[in-house]
């Protein structure tokens, strides 16, 4: 499949040949169709599948095809709300490079600066907004920003939506926009709140999941390093030695970790930026440029502050310390291996670690492949009770004792299978939910 077979006008299909794309990603190739019938969407999709192009794409041709008939200043005809100022920022960037042969106008607001910026476009006119939820109702309560001719309504990342306490303003914001609107929502899992909350924004959606949060790309090398906790910055710094690794992307659970992080590789004179949301925005801004245009070859992050990073040729991914939230890890890791490019994604576990360690290897159904030769290495092993944990019993090789040959069941349109071996093709089947929504259903096979 390729985007010519997906009824995309020729400035779009141009700007993607200029973007180097040819060929759209599963969730690209379902919900485009989808978006462009102006069918309401829910999307279950983590990131690095490419869900950005799967809903700014078709917005921009059913815009640009209304365009025409319209008269007078632009209006705000399609909305996309988004939890972090990066992600938001990373949203406007995707508009700009598909839509750079249109005549529609996009802007980005978030908080943390100072708004005039952010109001001169606003005055202007534009016909699609960006936004992060407290610069928008803000601005909107200022006057700035007129949302009664919106016809297109998108929720991005809703489940860090409510993670962030953004609910609130979401529920706020749903009251001020038109009842009679194409609405898309999309979030890496599907718990009950969030299909709660779909509920109240979408009319008789079409649901595309692709890729559950449980599942890793095909395209991560995963590796594992048992490390005593003291020799963590030793061996991050002799990783880093190798000058093949034109970027990493180091990931601590704390920001007092980041930033501690950064200082250390600095002093051994490797230059590194850290990123969290104790900095300024404008702090986080020139951090996130610098490492993508290579002036900084590492960044040190934050699990919050990284949610919006989206960088295609992303050398490296290393969990210096491993999430306490198994999901959180398939995000982090997904980081890497983006666009169908390969990518390589390390993990440093010591001792008090190990327990998170298991809860990600249930999670994702595989055991990572532990690198024993290694000057740091350190020698652990996962008992099968929670309550013993045992270090320094195991020969080295060993894991966590999950075979990810055996497969493991699970609950797929409300009937038991068995979850398949690795393919690289996506398979889809489409089943009627508990709701009146229509489900297609990807699986992206481990």
């Amino acid at each position: 499949m390729t985007f010519d077979k997906l009824d995309l006008i020729e400035p779009i299909l141009n700007a993607l040949q200029h973007e180097g794309y040819t060929q759209p990603t599963p969730i690209q190739e379902i919900s485009i169709p989808i978006v462009l019938k102006g069918q309401d969407l829910l999307g279950c999709a983590q990131t690095g599948t490419g869900k950005t192009a799967a809903f700014a794409i078709p917005i921009l041709q059913q815009l640009h095809l209304q365009k025409g008939n319209e008269k007078g200043p632009r209006k705000i005809k399609a909305l996309i709300v988004t939890p972090t100022r990066e992600l938001a920022i990373q949203i406007g960037e995707s508009f700009a490079a598909y839509g750079r042969f249109m005549n529609l106008r996009h802007t980005v607001i978030f908080g943390g600066v100072p708004q005039q910026s952010q109001v001169s476009p606003l005055k202007m006119g534009v016909d699609i907004l960006i936004a992060t939820p407290g610069r928008l109702l803000d601005l909107q309560s200022q006057g700035y920003v007129k949302l009664n001719e919106l016809s297109i309504f998108v929720l991005d990342e809703a489940d860090r939506m409510l993670d962030m306490g953004f609910i609130h303003d979401v529920k706020k914001l749903i009251k001020m926009i038109p009842a009679k609107r194409q609405s898309l929502f999309f979030s890496a899992t599907m718990p009950e709140s969030i299909r709660v909350l779909a509920g109240t924004i979408l009319t008789n959606p079409e649901e595309v999941a692709v890729t559950p949060v449980s599942t890793t790309a095909e395209t991560i090398q995963q590796e594992l390093y048992f490390v005593e906790a003291s020799d963590k910055k030793d061996l991050l710094i002799h990783l880093l030695q190798d000058k093949s690794i034109k970027t990493a992307l180091v990931f601590t659970r704390t920001k007092h970790g980041a930033d501690k992080v950064q200082r250390m590789l600095v002093k051994a004179h490797i230059k590194a930026e850290a990123i969290h949301g104790n900095k300024s925005q404008n702090a986080r801004q020139n951090a996130l440029r610098n490492f993508k245009d290579r002036t900084t070859r590492v960044l040190v992050a934050t699990d919050i502050a990284a949610r919006g990073i989206d960088i295609d040729d992303l050398n490296l991914v290393i969990n210096y310390e491993i999430p306490n939230i198994p999901e959180t890890y398939v995000h982090r890791i997904g980081r890497t291996g983006r666009a169908g490019l390969d990518g390589k994604a390390v993990s440093f576990c010591d001792a008090e670690e190990l327990e998170y360690l298991r809860d990600i290897q249930k999670l994702i159904s595989i055991e990572i492949p532990l690198v024993t030769d290694q000057p740091f290495a350190a020698d652990y092993v996962l008992s099968d009770k929670r309550s013993k944990v045992k270090p320094k019993v195991a020969s080295k090789g060993k894991g966590s004792g999950i075979d990810p040959g055996k497969g493991k069941r699970r609950v797929v349109h409300n009937r038991e299978v068995s979850k398949p071996q690795a393919t690289k093709t996506p398979v889809s089947t489409a089943a009627k939910s508990e709701s009146t929504a229509k489900k297609v259903f990807f699986r992206k096979d481990n």
